[in-house]
């Protein structure tokens, strides 16, 4: 009988502490600054002592967690060497661990714990995801096809180095039953992914200098690059 005992008051403790802070995920263009808030929102007890606010982190620069930095009442500390990027923007007396980030590169992109250390309650915390946002370069080239009836690549269009990977597409209008389109993508070891799309067709006179639009989205960037076909006699 005891069993289900534990395990429904352990559930009720748990669920409680995830209501008692505040906090959401932040996401970031790259070298802009991230806000990571962290307060905790129920009052303490007459009983009750905040003791400490500590970050940890778990990220593409930190693959094990790392304890980084605490906050007490009189000083806050990093612990494994100092991060001038990072500043406490909280404030201890209202329970407030928020910080700030500067300068957002792709290896701080991951997860941020804030903790808070109560006595005699014990520790709550909160879970921050940070997501870091890489703007493609774009571009369009002209593959110079000679005039003939085999199907040769008339051009590609790239997003180079985004993050997330862009969607690349072909806006090809009357030409549609004429031309297609094939995608690659390459995923670099940064986590940014270029995606080139590859316009194929046969370079006749027909489709000779037809325009078209590339098309590039991601969560951050709706561009249309316009372009027209270019055949060369031979």
């Amino acid at each position: 009988m005891s069993y289900p005992l534990l395990l429904f008051v352990f559930a009720v403790v748990r669920t409680r502490d995830v209501q008692d802070v505040a906090g959401q995920s932040a996401t970031v263009e790259l070298g802009s600054t991230a806000i990571l808030p962290c307060k905790l929102t129920r009052e303490l007890t007459t009983d009750e002592v905040l003791e400490q606010i500590s970050w940890q982190r778990k990220t593409k620069g930190k693959s094990q967690t790392d304890n980084f930095l605490t906050i007490t009442k009189e000083k806050e500390k990093f612990v494994n060497g100092p991060d001038n990027r990072f500043q406490w923007i909280g404030i201890f007396a209202d329970n407030n661990g928020t910080l700030q980030l500067s300068d957002v590169n792709l290896q701080d992109d991951g997860t941020y714990s804030c903790i808070f250390s109560i006595f005699p309650t014990g520790t709550v915390r909160m879970v921050i995801p940070l997501y870091v946002l890489v703007t493609p370069k774009t571009s369009i080239d002209d593959a110079l096809p000679r005039l003939g009836e085999a199907e040769v690549p008339l051009a590609t269009c790239t997003a180079a180095r985004s993050k997330p990977p862009a969607k690349v597409a072909w806006d090809t209008g009357a030409l549609k039953d004429k031309v297609r389109a094939t995608n690659n993508s390459t995923l670099h070891d940064n986590g940014t992914t270029t995606t080139v799309s590859t316009l194929m067709g046969k370079p006749t006179k027909e489709i000779y200098r037809s325009r078209l639009q590339c098309v590039i989205s991601t969560d951050k960037l709706n561009q249309t690059i316009s372009f027209e076909i270019q055949i060369y006699c031979v």
